[in-house]
């Protein structure tokens, strides 16, 4: 284009309303070309910085997805790492049950051969321990409910944990078991060969007694065999009701003399109100021959009598119709037919 060209000047005409008369405008054919030139130079840009902006933040959103999609790998193989644990867990707990199942049935053995000797030699200290027993357990499905919720698979390596736990404690409590029951039973045992050393000891000494000078009661006590009540159920003299009669009446003078049935040592020479004054004398065997109603005592506790020596008098004191000796023979704490031993 000419440089006269662009120097040449052009009219517009601006139309703002019909009312209104039109405006002119006069610039040069350069400037009518530079504007519009400008124009679309600033659009391009303005497209041209568009896409650049587009493209920054695609390729960040690509790289922050990138990241997720990395986070998210790590979290998969971190629950995977989880799950594996949790399985090696479980699998430790049930060998711990196994193992600890296998520990019970030896602690029940043990305590089956606890009963076994319980039954056999009986127990005798359980008046001396007994203890308020507190009432059972029992459950109810229905209210009366509460507590915060936390779901199982939230919290499942804390329960595998609290698990291992209870089963520690578990084996605590059974390691203290295996090492107290055999012992208790060592012990139980050596109660009962101390009894047995002591009964032998107790027989022994019984023996030695016997052969000191005691003997089973064999002789007559006094002079009279006039009887007056056997051995054995009667009619009672003062109820007249039917009653068991411990021994032997035997009637006679008062102040008769009363004889040692056998040798042996005075336990008791005493006065009570149905007996009156009576007389207990130790023979070997656990035999024992009492004398009741007397009417004097010669003996005391603790003196050691022959066989045929006079302890005390006849009488009729304590409950008692008449001059007479109540003559009984006592075996193992239980009466005994007189009339089986004395002649």
């Amino acid at each position: 284009m000419k440089k006269g060209s662009l120097n040449r000047r052009m009219t517009l005409l601006v139309i703002r309303d019909a009312q209104q008369p039109p405006k002119q405008l006069q610039c040069s054919t350069a400037a009518v070309i530079l504007v519009p030139t400008l124009v679309i130079a600033s659009i391009s840009t303005l497209v041209i910085g568009l896409q650049i902006r587009s493209s920054h933040i695609i390729s960040q959103m690509e790289t922050n997805l990138a990241v997720q999609s990395l986070q998210m790998e790590v979290t998969v193989a971190d629950k995977d790492a989880a799950i594996g644990r949790l399985r090696r867990e479980v699998m430790d707990l049930t060998n711990q049950a196994t193992s600890i199942r296998e520990r019970l049935q030896r602690i029940t053995e043990l305590e089956q051969q606890m009963q076994q000797f319980i039954r056999q030699h009986g127990n005798s200290s359980n008046t001396n321990s007994q203890k308020t027993a507190m009432p059972p357990l029992s459950w109810d499905t229905f209210g009366h409910t509460g507590g915060e919720l936390i779901a199982v698979h939230e919290n499942t390596a804390l329960l595998a944990r609290q698990a291992m736990d209870d089963f520690a404690e578990i084996e605590s409590l059974l390691d203290t078991m295996e090492r107290t029951v055999p012992r208790s039973i060592q012990q139980a045992n050596a109660v009962q060969q101390n009894l047995e050393r002591k009964q032998a000891a107790q027989l022994l000494q019984t023996r030695r007694l016997a052969l000191a000078g005691q003997e089973k009661p064999s002789a007559w006590p006094v002079g009279s065999r006039r009887m007056t009540s056997s051995f054995g159920y009667r009619s009672d003299p003062f109820t007249g009701r039917s009653a068991f009669h411990s021994g032997v009446d035997i009637a006679g003078q008062t102040g008769d003399p009363v004889r040692a049935a056998g040798a042996g040592t005075v336990l008791e020479a005493a006065s009570s109100g149905a007996r009156g004054n009576y007389i207990i004398i130790q023979h070997p065997d656990g035999l024992q021959s009492w004398y009741m109603h007397l009417n004097g005592l010669q003996v005391v506790p603790g003196d050691h009598v022959q066989k045929g020596q006079t302890i005390g008098q006849l009488g009729s004191t304590g409950r008692s119709t008449g001059p007479h000796l109540h003559f009984q023979i006592v075996k193992l704490n239980q009466p005994v037919d007189p009339l089986l031993y004395v002649q």
